[in-house]
């Protein structure tokens, strides 16, 4: 008995494993369960089934496992993706992936909830995307694609896309409390409600506040999710979504160099009383229709409603001012969509789709403020709007074992105007946005060239609008979109028993990037090459011991550019090297220890690139104690910053952000 329960956990244990790589998914599109899934959210029926393109997923278990507050802390298991931490709570930090450095805090990545975009078209920059909207216990799955590579998104789609699917169905119940230092406390709950047999009810919230670890960073944030679902007659489900969320925080501002090595701990001299404030809600209408067992359509429709304002202080010519910014945000979007699964014969995965949205953002900027009190007129206060139209289709067929292709296709239409809400100093463009399309294609195979190898190729064409107030200008009328078109070659290692490898290469190029020739004067002129390997590895040595590494390397370089000087320059805020090595032992039942070892490298930090950051290693280390038999809790604590390193998550041309020194945290999941 003893050695079929070691047998039974090392196959559970190799199982979690493969399911951290996505390669679990690809199988699941023959069995029932998948069947009714891939009626729940938009191009359910491509999710994680290809294996064409790079991509790294996780799970309910995992997620649940690492005791997250924050989704955006899932992302360092993802190889060549890194937090730049901002340090302004409330604010959106940078995302590195694939040599872009602007993801999340601008619109390098797309990133979305059951389908439905959470970018921003005019929100502090365009791409803007808040992930502290979701509760990391309601998650089902996240994963992330790298690369232009998915048709379900389109603008922001450059770097790659997060996609985030919620919990839905089923019965379950549980709780995360978890308190640390700096008065940290974070109370998150999921439930899944079986209320007939034809309704459901899935429910998440989330309670987070922090006093902060340095001076002037005292925050909080609350959210709450539902979902109703009911089964009618005939194969056809509705269901009702909704989403609100409420958060406060002040900000201690950007550190020079000399006050970070004195105290990087210390509110910035200088800094008024920065924060930040933000309300978002959220309503959607899914209906879905199973035509019959190969089809299923799906429609649906939201409604977003969000205002969020800023307030930052930073040097001006030398003297530090604070600024306000602040957005009134309304979005109506729907969509439909047809999922395929074929088995007769070849089996053939599809799916396509029309979708559209209207976005429209009031947008008002005040700077030289006295303590958020405003003394001079307002430099914008405007509103802009974005009409969006799309439609897209995407296939994957195993026509045989060595030969398995994918192709994808994405047409999007622009339009837009922007007009004047009431007076102001700032000059920027102000006028009906000129249509804009695109048709973006993916291509790709992959080939088991033997038992338990798989390699794999692609091709991909991504896009970008026009950034801010560019796009509705005059000028900009003959622009063409910002192109991006990535090859990839990659292989998955599945031979040897409990070890899983994914390595893959890439090369992306973008052209026709924009640039300013005079106010209001804009072209295409501007290439920049991005390189890179990625190295994703999971490892069960023992059925006690294993190891995950996920590793990175980017050369982000620009080839063309107006400014000759900048030629063979490398991209601001593209670490050379991320990696994350995690070693988890249970040298008892019941128990297990984990310790996590993150390497971030150099990267530039201006465009001429004569300053540069170093990088950073941190150590962290959880320990947690789950009781044998059926008892439904865990009990954990975990130290961040194990040797309570100095460093910063990000640097710039205005400062230093600091990481949080040595971190402490205690707390307990139950499941009822």
């Amino acid at each position: 008995m003893a050695s079929n329960r070691s047998a039974l956990r090392v196959k559970s244990c190799y199982a979690i494993l493969v399911a951290s790589l996505g390669l679990g998914p690809a199988a699941a599109h023959d069995g029932r369960e998948a069947a009714l899934a891939s009626i729940e959210v938009k191009g359910q029926a491509m999710a994680g089934g290809s294996a064409t393109f790079t991509s790294t997923r996780l799970e309910t278990d995992d997620i649940r496992a690492r005791g997250v507050n924050q989704v955006q802390q899932l992302y360092r298991q993802v190889p060549g993706m890194d937090i730049r931490g901002l340090g302004l709570t409330g604010v959106a930090d940078s995302i590195v992936l694939r040599g872009f450095g602007g993801g999340g805090h601008g619109g390098d990545i797309a990133f979305s909830v059951d389908g439905i975009p959470l970018n921003e078209a005019m929100s502090h920059a365009d791409g803007y995307a808040d992930l502290n909207v979701i509760v990391p216990l309601e998650l089902r799955t996240m994963t992330v694609r790298k690369g232009p590579v998915s048709a379900l998104y389109g603008n922001f789609n450059r770097a790659g896309s997060v996609e985030l699917e919620t919990r839905k169905g089923g019965e379950y119940r549980e709780v995360d409390l978890a308190t640390g230092s700096f008065g940290t406390v974070d109370a998150q709950t999921a439930l899944g409600i079986k209320l007939s047999d034809t309704q459901h009810l899935n429910l998440a919230a989330q309670r987070w506040r922090s006093d902060g670890f340095r001076e002037q960073s005292d925050s909080w944030r609350g959210t709450l999710a539902g979902r109703w679902s009911v089964d009618l007659t005939g194969g056809l489900r509705i269901a009702l979504s909704a989403r609100v969320h409420k958060a406060e925080a002040d900000n201690p501002g950007y550190l020079n160099k000399a006050q970070f090595k004195a105290d990087p701990y210390a509110k910035a001299a200088g800094v008024q009383n920065d924060g930040a404030e933000k309300n978002f809600a959220t309503f959607r209408t899914d209906i879905h229709y199973a035509i019959n067992d190969e089809l299923k359509l799906l429609g649906f429709a939201y409604a977003t409603r969000q205002d969020f304002s800023r307030w930052f202080t930073r040097p001006v010519s030398g003297v530090m001012r604070q600024r306000e910014e602040s957005y009134d945000r309304k979005v109506e979007g729907a969509g439909l969509n047809l999922n395929g699964h074929h088995h007769n014969g070849i089996p053939l995965h599809w799916v396509a789709g029309i979708e559209g949205f209207r976005e429209s953002t009031d947008y008002e900027y005040y700077d030289g403020l006295n303590n958020r009190r405003r003394v001079t007129p307002a430099a914008n206060d405007r509103n802009s709007r974005l009409n969006s139209l799309s439609m897209f289709g995407e296939a994957e067929a195993v026509v045989h074992a060595l030969f398995k292709p994918s192709v994808g296709i994405r047409w999007d239409r622009f339009t837009g105007k922007c007009s004047f809400n009431g007076p102001e100093t700032d000059t920027s463009p102000c006028i009906r946005m000129a249509p804009v399309e695109h048709t973006s294609p993916k291509f790709g195979v992959r080939s088991e060239v033997a038992r338990g190898i798989e390699l794999r190729a692609s091709w991909a064409e991504g896009f970008a609008l026009p950034s801010n107030f560019a796009k509705y200008a005059l000028g900009a009328a003959d622009l063409d979109p910002n192109v991006f078109r990535q090859t990839e070659i990659g292989t998955r290692i599945t031979a040897l028993p409990g070890l899983v490898i994914d390595l893959s290469a890439y090369r992306m190029k973008s052209s026709d990037e924009i640039r300013t020739v005079s106010p209001g004067v804009y072209e295409n002129f501007g290439n920049t090459r991005r390189t890179g390997y990625e190295l994703e590895l999971n490892w069960l040595a023992h059925d006690d011991l294993d190891f995950r590494l996920a590793l990175g390397t980017a050369d982000s370089k620009i080839t063309r550019n107006g400014n000759a000087a900048l030629v063979g320059n490398r991209v601001t805020g593209v670490p050379r090297h991320t990696a994350t090595l995690e070693t988890n032992w249970r040298p008892l039942p019941g128990w297990q220890g984990t310790l996590t070892w993150q390497s971030i490298g150099r990267y530039e930090v201006d465009a001429a690139n004569t300053q540069h950051y170093g990088g950073y290693d941190v150590l962290d280390l959880r320990l947690a104690y789950t009781p044998a038999g059926n008892q439904p809790y865990t009990l954990y604590a975990a130290i961040d910053n194990l040797t309570d390193r100095e460093y910063a998550t990000a640097v710039n041309t205005i400062g230093y952000a600091s990481g949080a020194p040595r971190t402490l945290r205690v707390g307990a999941q139950f499941s009822f």
